[in-house]
């Protein structure tokens, strides 16, 4: 890595996301520091998810990105992911999915937070978008208190030296959290950063507002804290976590 530049993996996850990739697409694209390279990993669209993304590829190239493109079946959406980092090259990963968009300037504060840090995990706050056009701010901290009330994925960026002996579960919906948990009991170096770096479409499956989807959510991620070594009193944070959801959408 040169000292004055970092090489930034961004990758994005998708299957039949032809209705909103675009505007992933063009927040990538949008970045005030590009990314190193872009890397999709379509599950087998069968709409036009793949002609969306191929009709960005003139632009990908004049900007110098590289545009990297795998449509194949796989085993859900951290199997994907897993497999997006394995293809990356960069210095520091981030992962974006294909409902969800960048601020534009997202890049160039991760950029410069690691050339100041030199941190292993980070993230920052994130915009969640309701479907009528709503929005508040979900802020990001990091404590000793293991909650994802904390942290936001769609912000998160993770060094690629951290990524090679951490990998996501693809056990459950929440893997992801699990992850972080995980670095967390390893005590990798984290830095939040109190500033809105992408928007997050609060359309998908973690917000389904049902009780007996929340109550499956409850029993998910209790499990993995204890399987990451927390207490028993954290199902009283997955309980606060879940009736959030159901009160907010």
């Amino acid at each position: 890595m040169s000292e004055d530049r970092v090489k930034i993996s961004i990758v994005t996850v998708s299957f039949d996301s032809a209705a909103t990739i675009a505007d992933t697409i063009r927040s990538v694209l949008g970045q005030t520091y590009p990314p190193f390279e872009y890397i999709i990993m379509d599950g087998g669209s069968k709409d036009s998810t793949l002609d969306v993304i191929e009709g960005f590829r003139d632009e990908f190239e004049q900007k110098g990105i590289a545009l990297i493109v795998t449509s194949e079946k796989d085993e859900g959406m951290y199997d994907a992911m897993n497999k997006g980092i394995a293809a990356s090259s960069g210095d520091i990963v981030g992962i974006i999915n294909s409902d969800d968009w960048y601020e534009k300037d997202a890049l160039e504060t991760v950029a410069d937070t690691y050339l100041k840090t030199g941190f292993d995990l980070f993230y920052a706050d994130l915009r969640m978008v309701f479907p009528d056009g709503r929005s508040f701010v979900k802020h990001s901290r990091n404590r000793s208190y293991a909650t994802s009330r904390d942290w936001n994925h769609p912000t998160t960026f993770i060094t690629r030296s951290i990524y090679e002996n951490n990998r996501y579960r693809n056990d459950t919906l929440h893997d992801d959290y699990d992850l972080i948990l995980r670095l967390k009991k390893q005590n990798v170096k984290t830095v939040v950063v109190n500033k809105v770096l992408a928007d997050f479409r609060m359309n998908g499956v973690s917000h389904n507002r049902s009780l007996s989807k929340a109550l499956s959510r409850i029993k998910i991620k209790y499990k993995i804290y204890r399987q990451n070594g927390y207490g028993r009193y954290y199902i009283f944070e997955c309980m606060i976590v879940e009736l959030g959801k159901l009160v907010i959408g």
